[in-house]
């Protein structure tokens, strides 16, 4: 038995002290304050008096990590309208009593409506004249106000990436060539809703694979090489995180590969600072490539990612995003090259990039200052 599984059942029993953490009543009443007045002054800029939340991503935020869900492919079963006198959470009526006990904040009043009802237009018929400002009127102020974390959320941030991580310890750990990767991914899921979370990307090659850099999983034994990939919510935040397992001790060309990519991703580390644009970094992204030997277009075969938190990326950078970076904001890069990747949540703090999504037990290497994963070599 290796190092790494003999530590499992240790950090499980760690991972369960911290759910029952996390199970707490959603709504930290200080973050909440300042989330209100973040949507307030959006209203003072707009010169209206109420606005109106339909997203899974402003809603949770809002709400300070309620779910609002109940198919992870399904719209919110609430809405929210927020006026200057108020919190108003809209929901049918078959969920009003579990929502009331379970999810709703404090200083939140809750309105039903038939199972049947008009959700929306409901909502809206609360604010003065039936006619509140839409997400999509405020989109980028909306996006602006969730970008620079607070707190508790950051709290609850940073214990769902360090979960989500030692998941991808517990499950990599313990495979071999033979597992499939179904069983990768079954496994994964089952960590992941175990610690109170819901598992909305799995994914993972085995070594016959790994030129797909979204690979949905199959039947196929794992083999000789593997990644996978979990993207796990909990308390509307996303947790992103990319591991991957070898059998050997790799080709020379893989751990040439391995090393570059990691230098990639520490270019931009370095590039993101407080006030940089997301299209500056973009183009740093793609300067980093070439200077590690990927070539130009590597950043056309897949997407780079961006700030992330209450959605995966929020939004994924490209080279027309014009977002400001700003101090504890998150994100999660993952630059990719051929049958290589490495990804991680992490927060800008006042000391530079922190790691969230990490796990003592897995191999790691200093690369910039910072620790990165290494393939786990089993």
């Amino acid at each position: 038995m290796n190092t790494v599984t003999q530590q499992t059942q240790q950090a499980q029993q760690t991972h369960q002290v911290s759910n029952l953490v996390d199970a707490a009543a959603p709504g930290n009443p200080a973050d909440r304050a300042v989330k209100r007045r973040r949507v307030l002054d959006i209203l003072d800029a707009a010169g209206r008096e109420s606005l109106l939340l339909t997203t899974n991503t402003a809603l949770t935020w809002y709400l300070d990590g309620s779910r609002v869900h109940i198919s992870l492919a399904g719209d919110p079963v609430a809405a929210m309208l927020v006026d200057r006198d108020g919190d108003h959470l809209v929901t049918f009526n078959n969920e009003a009593a579990r929502i009331a006990a379970e999810e709703l904040p404090d200083g939140v009043a809750l309105h039903a409506v038939p199972w049947h009802g008009q959700l929306h237009a409901a909502a809206s018929m609360l604010a003065p004249g039936g006619k509140p400002l839409s997400e999509a009127d405020v989109a980028d102020e909306l996006r602006t106000a969730r970008q620079q974390f607070l707190p508790g959320e950051s709290s609850r941030y940073a214990r769902l990436c360090a979960d989500a991580a030692a998941a991808m310890t517990d499950v990599l750990a313990e495979a071999t060539p033979e597992t499939t990767e179904f069983a990768v991914a079954s496994a994964l899921a089952a960590r992941i809703v175990a610690m109170g979370a819901e598992p909305l990307v799995l994914l993972c090659n085995g070594a016959e694979r790994s030129g797909f850099r979204h690979p949905l999983p199959t039947p196929a034994p794992i083999g000789r090489r593997a990644m996978a990939v979990v993207c796990a919510r909990r308390n509307g935040l996303v947790a992103n995180v990319t591991r991957w397992v070898r059998f050997d001790a790799g080709t020379p060309a893989e751990l040439d590969a391995e090393a570059r990519i990691a230098a990639v991703e520490a270019d931009i580390f370095d590039a993101t600072v407080p006030g940089a644009r997301l299209d500056g970094i973009f183009a740093e992204i793609r300067e980093a490539y070439v200077r590690h030997g990927f070539g130009p277009d590597q950043w056309t075969l897949h997407h780079q990612g961006g700030p992330a938190g209450y959605a995966g990326r929020d939004p994924r950078a490209t080279p027309a995003t014009e977002d400001l970076v700003v101090p504890n904001q998150t994100f999660t890069w993952n630059p990719s090259g051929p049958e290589v990747k490495i990804e991680d949540t992490v927060q800008l703090t006042g000391a530079g990039i922190a790691v969230l999504s990490v796990d003592p037990r897995w191999p790691a290497a200093v690369v910039n200052g910072i620790r990165r994963p290494l393939t786990l070599e089993l």
